[in-house]
């Protein structure tokens, strides 16, 4: 078992004969983490999704108006979440193990 997975699963033995333990993660920490990076994926979907529709314009054709313009950034905050729930983009998994590696300090994780 090499020394991150050690840590990341509680600290079990870093090698046979050596009773030094790695710091271990608390679940509670584990799932705080889970949801700062889901949180940030949700948001970061959120601040892009923004951007790519600011410049649609509402169609009359098929419904557009004033309704539309103001109930726009509720449909994209909807798809945000969804985009940040299912980690559609990676960012929160690759967010997640940042805060991973800097929780246990695990050697090389931040190359």
């Amino acid at each position: 078992m090499d020394a991150g997975l050690s840590a990341l699963t509680g600290g079990a033995d870093l090698a046979l004969g050596q009773t030094k333990r790695a710091p271990a993660i608390g679940s509670h920490n584990i799932a705080n983490a889970k949801k700062a990076a889901a949180d940030f994926e949700t948001f970061f979907a959120s601040q892009m999704l923004e951007q790519m529709f600011a410049d649609v314009k509402t169609d009359s054709l098929f419904g557009g108006g004033h309704g539309e313009e103001m109930f726009r950034s509720v449909l994209l905050d909807a798809y945000a979440k969804q985009i940040g729930a299912h980690g559609s983009l990676g960012i929160g998994k690759q967010v997640l193990h940042q805060l991973m590696a800097q929780e246990v300090n695990i050697p090389g994780a931040n190359s």
